[in-house]
C-alpha cells in the first residue's frame, strides 16, 4: 500500500522509521534527512514548530536504526540497497605475512628456550647422596637363577 493511499490515523500508528523506510522504498532514490522529514511531516500535518522541535529527534532514531545507511552525499537511503565492498590492500597483505613470521620467530625462539631448558636439567651430575639411595635399593632386591624361575 501506498503512502499516499493511508489515511492519517494509519500514518501515525507507524514510527518515523517506518514510514522513513516505506518512502524510501517508494522513492527508490537517497534523500536529505529535511527532505524527508518534511516529508513525513507533511503527512502527518505538523506545524513547521513541529518539525523544529522534532527534527533531531528523528536524525537521532535514522542514525541508531540498521535499515538505513548515510550516504557520502549526506543523504539516507536502504542498506538493503547498498552493497559494502572490502578491499584489501598490499600493504595489509604485507603486514599480515609480517605478522606471521614474527609467530614463527616467536615459536622458534619459545623452542630454543625449551631445548635449553632440558638440556640444563639433563646435565645437572648426581650427587654422591643421590647414588648412594640408588644402591640401598639395589640392596633390597634378591638374585634368583633361572632355574627356580622356570620351576614356578
Amino acid at each position: 500500500m501506498s503512502l499516499k493511499d493511508m489515511s492519517r490515523e494509519e500514518l501515525e500508528i507507524l514510527s518515523y522509521t517506518d514510514l522513513t523506510y516505506m518512502i524510501l522504498k517508494e522513492n527508490k532514490k537517497p534523500m536529505s534527512t529535511a527532505d524527508i522529514f518534511k516529508y513525513i511531516c507533511e503527512l502527518l500535518d505538523y506545524s513547521d514548530d513541529d518539525y523544529a522541535n522534532k527534527i533531531a529527534d528523528y536524525y537521532t532514531s535514522l542514525t541508531m536504526d540498521k535499515r538505513f545507511i548515510l550516504l557520502d552525499s549526506n543523504e539516507w537511503d536502504l542498506r538493503e540497497n547498498h552493497s559494502v565492498e572490502i578491499a584489501f590492500d598490499e600493504e595489509d597483505e604485507e603486514l599480515e605475512k609480517i605478522d606471521e613470521e614474527l609467530e614463527d620467530e616467536k615459536e622458534e625462539e619459545d623452542l630454543e628456550e625449551l631445548e635449553e631448558d632440558f638440556e640444563d636439567n639433563v646435565d645437572i651430575p648426581l650427587e654422591d647422596d643421590d647414588l648412594d639411595d640408588e644402591d640401598d635399593d639395589l640392596d633390597d632386591l634378591a638374585i634368583i637363577p633361572d632355574e627356580e624361575l622356570e620351576e614356578s
